[in-house]
């Protein structure tokens, strides 16, 4: 998959949500949840994937090696980036894509399953 990754624009696009979910797995994030916002009114974005680390230095982890692994092997950097300071929700925006990793008590407050339960929600298994 790295190599139609690098070379091919359309390639990219269709299999990003695929290639950071796989990613996540690689990096021990659990309990793996990705939104299709698409059908929504007005969605913030196409696609939500919401994960979660047991520390806060997994979090940071988490979410600095899917930045390098899609800048290295997708060739694609975030739009924007926050969070990193206290490392308890850092979301990293792929326009098309948002990517939240939260330290699990922090999504728990947070819900955003409950905030886009109208949206189409696909779960992932830990590995």
């Amino acid at each position: 998959m790295q190599a139609k990754l690098k070379e091919n624009p359309q390639y990219k696009r269709e299999h990003l949500n695929d290639f950071i979910i796989e990613k996540i797995q690689d990096h021990k994030g659990k309990n793996i949840l990705k939104f299709d916002l698409r059908s929504l009114e007005t969605p913030p974005t196409d696609f939500f994937i919401i994960c979660e680390a047991d520390s806060v230095t997994h979090v940071k982890s988490i979410a600095g090696n899917l930045e390098k692994d899609i800048k290295d092997e997708i060739g694609l950097f975030p739009s924007y980036t926050d969070g990193k300071t206290q490392s308890t929700w850092i979301a990293i925006d792929y326009f098309t894509t948002i990517i939240h990793v939260f330290y699990s008590e922090t999504r728990k407050f947070y819900d955003l399953e409950g905030l886009w339960q109208d949206a189409e929600i696909t779960e992932y298994e830990n590995i």
